[in-house]
Formats: structure tokens, C-alpha cells, sequence
């Protein structure tokens, strides 16, 4: 029996505009989802049920207007939505309630979308898990005692497991990408510059930009596009291309690309980086079958250096701009506390030359990749991690698994490029894994029909269509 989170968000919006469903319906379905499955999850941490179906009603009570219409979703708690608390993953803010909506969420209100809480994410997103002081982890649904990834691991829990049909994300070195990649969803980082609220250009290094988490390509598409056309660009400058992008999620336009394949990382000579059997195979699949699909995918050879340091460098320095007190670095995790220490032992000089290597990284790193349309990579080097995995008290160490766990990732904020993540094969106990591929800068349409070739080719058992992967175990239980 077919239920509504069976459907895609783009099958729920025809049928709400269809009046098969109503948006007071759908969103119950959801919320009613959310109140028996999530204290398993930990996808939320705050529900505003009332407040959603108060919205609910009154979009009924209207004409059906805007790209996701009576369609509900959730707030990462880093995006403060008015009168509701916005904890930012700390026990410092425990009880802070904004008083304003930020523009993240009032995009998406704009094109009539119902928000029903606020999706749990770490300490000021600061880690690539989701792990917190102040209320239960992000849980992978596949195997609950595995963490979601992060930072926007709420998120992802929240679509893999059905609590939400789709949800805006945030990704500063891989916090779209590291959790849909751990719980087998679609994530789209896209180019800097290119979502006009968050597009990474106030930011040292231009690192965190604002994107999508979903269950299908097609989805992640449309609520890039809402993203993308719900505010004026307010710098100068912007990404080169142009959307809308849900019609490159046909796939047209594969067969005439190129790919190059690569599993090296701009962490190997500095961390010890093993990349799983599993996710090597994963990689090796999706070439072969890009290449079915008449796509040109060649091998390449990267060897980018000297990149630890300066991330390490150019991370310290944004965590070392919160205004935290000497007593709030007592309060705060261990992890946050080192960032921002080691950031404010920082000169201005050490400073400088760290952003002008980015620069440098860049521009080489964009003209290495320019020969091709897209480069396929490993999503993570290793599979989802148990809860606890990250050291707790052992700052340093920590930093150090998170990139052994996921080094594909924060390269490519540096390099301001586009990114995709997407599920293609399944390991021995049937869990998803999946690859990434990173596009040219303004990119977005390229990746996103790439992405969409696989998520259609994927082959027979054990490797059905993306699109009909088996679900995680949360996924049918019913009320």
C-alpha cells in the first residue's frame, strides 16, 4: 500500500495542487510520522506542530501559490525562524528564542512551504557529526547505533527515513554531503556565489553555502531552485551559468559529457586515509555505468598538495570569530573550544597566507579539473561510524577521524565548485553507498543530469534504481 512519504516531493506537490491531498493532510502525515518514529532518530529538535497546522489551514484556506505549496519541511537549527528556540547545537543558547526569520526559512515560506521544526545539527555546525550536549544524536535509520554524519545531520535522518519529503541544508566543508552520503540521500552543495543568501562570499575562505537534501535528484533540483531564485544577488559578483535546474534532472545532456575518475584526496600525505572496499566499488560502478550511458569517463591523475594546513588554517580561523568568552569555551564542546583557541593563537600574517593559498588551490584546482564536465569521486572513505565514534575529549584527534571519514568534502568548498551526492550501490548488509561528483564552477546542471543518469541505470538487484532502494526500516512502520 502506497502511503503519502512514499511519493516524491514533486509527486506530493501534484498532488496537492490536484486536490488529491490537502496540505492540512499532508502535513499531519508527516507530524503524526515525526511523534512516533523521531525519538529513535534524533532528526529533531524542536517540532512546532501547532504552528504547522495553523499554516497548513491558512494556505488551504488560498489559492495554491509557490514552487513547494503546502509542502512541509524543516529548519537546520543554525537558521533562527521567529518565536521558535534556535539552539544552534549548544547549551549556550539553550533558550534563545529569535525574534526574526531568517532568510533560509523565508525563502522557503515564500514559495509556500509549511516548516515543522527545526532538524538537529552539532554545535554551531562546527563537525561532521551530529552529536550534542544538549539532546540525543543524529541517527543513521539504517542502523540507529551509527551516527548520520554532518553537519546537517537532521536533516538527513529527517528524508532518509521519511519524516520529511525534502530539507534545506548548509555546507561549510561537507555538511550537506558527508550526512546524505552516511544515510544513503541526494545532497547538492552548490558553487559559491550561487544561492544569494548564503552563496559563501562573506565567509573566510568563501566556505558555507546553503543547498539541498533529498530523496531524488529531481527533488534536490527544486528546492535548489527555490533556494537559488528567492533572493536578489547582493554581491557583485555570482556563479557563472544559470538555472532553473529541475530540468537537468532528466539526464539529458550525459551522454555528451566527460567525467574523470579519481579516489585520491587533498588529505592523503597528511592523514591516513583508507578507503573503504565498498565505497571504492561504489565509484567503480557508477564509471561503468556512466560510460554505458555514452559519457566519456577517464581515469585522472590529481595530486594536489599542501592542503591540510591551510584548511586546518582557514577552519580556525572562522570558528575563532564567534564572540565566545573565555567562561563560554568552558561550556562549549571540546571540539569547539580547540577550534577556536587554535584560531585565536593565529596571526594576522599566518592568517593571510592561509586564505591566499586557498586562492591558489582554486585556481588550480579548477584548471586540473577543467577538462572535464564532472569529476567522480568516493562520497566518504569509510562507512557510517557508531555513535561515540568521535573522540569526545581529544580535540585534535577528533578533527583527525573526521577527515579520515571524510576527505572529498571540504576540498571542494575551497574550490567554490558544485557538488552532488548520490546512492549507487548497497553493501553486504544492504546499506546505501554512494558517490560524489564535483562539477566546474556554475556547474550545477551538468552534475545534476549526471547524477540523474545514475540514479535511472542503476541496474538490477542488488543494485535496483536509486529511486527505488530499499528503505530503511523506519520507513514502514505505520500507525
Amino acid at each position: 500500500m502506497t502511503e503519502l512519504h512514499d511519493l516524491t516531493a514533486i509527486e506530493q506537490l501534484a498532488a496537492l495542487r490536484a486536490g488529491e491531498v490537502s496540505p492540512v493532510e499532508l502535513t499531519g502525515h508527516y507530524l503524526d510520522r515525526i511523534a512516533r518514529l523521531d525519538d529513535g532518530l534524533g532528526a529533531f529538535v524542536e517540532v512546532t506542530a501547532d504552528a504547522a497546522l495553523t499554516r497548513a489551514r491558512a494556505l488551504e484556506a488560498a489559492e495554491p501559490a509557490g514552487a513547494l505549496w503546502g509542502l512541509p519541511f524543516g529548519d537546520k537549527d543554525l537558521v533562527p525562524r521567529a518565536g521558535v528556540p534556535t539552539r544552534f547545537g549548544s547549551r549556550l543558547h539553550r533558550d534563545f528564542v529569535p525574534d526574526t526569520t531568517g532568510d533560509q526559512a523565508a525563502v522557503l515560506d515564500e514559495a509556500g512551504g509549511i516548516s515543522v521544526g527545526k532538524t538537529n545539527t552539532p554545535e554551531f555546525g562546527l563537525t561532521g557529526y551530529t552529536e550534542t550536549q544538549i539532546g540525543p544524536p543524529a541517527r543513521d535509520p539504517w542502523n540507529p547505533a551509527n551516527g548520520a554524519g554532518g553537519s546537517s545531520g537532521g536533516a538527513a535522518t529527517a528524508v532518509a527515513a521519511g519524516l520529511l519529503p525534502l530539507a534545506p541544508a548548509s555546507d561549510g566543508g561537507g555538511s550537506i554531503r558527508i550526512p546524505a552520503a552516511t544515510v544513503g540521500v541526494v545532497g547538492i552543495k552548490p558553487s559559491r556565489g550561487r544561492v544569494p543568501f548564503a552563496s559563501g562570499l562573506d565567509s573566510p575562505g568563501g566556505l558555507p553555502v546553503a543547498g539541498p537534501i533529498a530523496r531524488t535528484v529531481a527533488d534536490a533540483a527544486l528546492l535548489l531552485d527555490v533556494q537559488v531564485g528567492g533572493r536578489p544577488h547582493p554581491y557583485a559578483t555570482a556563479a557563472p551559468g544559470s538555472g532553473p535546474f529541475l530540468g537537468a534532472a532528466t539526464g539529458a545532456g550525459a551522454a555528451s559529457a566527460r567525467v574523470g575518475v579519481t579516489t585520491v584526496s587533498p588529505w592523503d600525505d597528511a592523514e591516513d586515509i583508507r578507503l573503504d572496499p565498498d565505497a571504492a566499488r561504489a565509484v567503480a560502478v557508477a564509471a561503468d555505468l556512466l560510460a554505458d550511458a555514452d559519457t566519456a569517463v577517464d581515469a585522472f591523475d590529481w595530486r594536489p598538495r599542501g592542503y591540510a594546513e591551510m584548511f586546518t588554517t582557514i577552519w580556525r580561523t572562522s570558528a575563532a570569530r564567534m564572540a565566545l568568552s573565555d567562561a563560554d569555551l568552558e561550556l562549549v564542546e571540546p571540539i569547539t573550544a580547540w577550534l577556536v583557541r587554535e584560531g585565536r593563537q593565529l596571526s594576522g600574517a599566518e592568517v593571510l597566507e592561509a586564505l591566499a593559498a586557498a586562492t591558489v588551490f582554486e585556481r588550480e584546482t579548477i584548471m586540473a579539473f577543467a577538462r572535464f564536465d564532472a569529476v567522480l569521486t568516493p562520497a566518504l572513505a569509510l562507512p557510517p561510524q557508531p555513535i561515540g565514534w568521535f573522540d569526545a575529549s581529544d580535540a585534535a584527534r577528533n578533527f583527525s577521524q573526521q577527515v579520515q571519514y571524510a576527505p572529498y568534502s571540504s576540498f571542494v568548498n575551497v574550490a567554490g565548485l558544485p557538488a552532488i551526492v548520490v546512492p549507487v550501490t548497497l553493501d553486504a548488509s544492504g546499506h546505501p553507498v554512494s558517490v560524489q561528483l564535483i562539477g566546474r564552477p556554475g556547474g550545477e546542471a551538468a552534475i545534476i543530469a549526471l547524477a540523474a543518469t545514475l540514479e535511472e541505470r542503476v541496474g538490477p538487484l542488488p543494485h535496483p534504481p536509486a529511486w527505488r532502494l530499499p528503505r530503511p526500516p523506519a520507513w514502514r512502520l505505520s500507525a
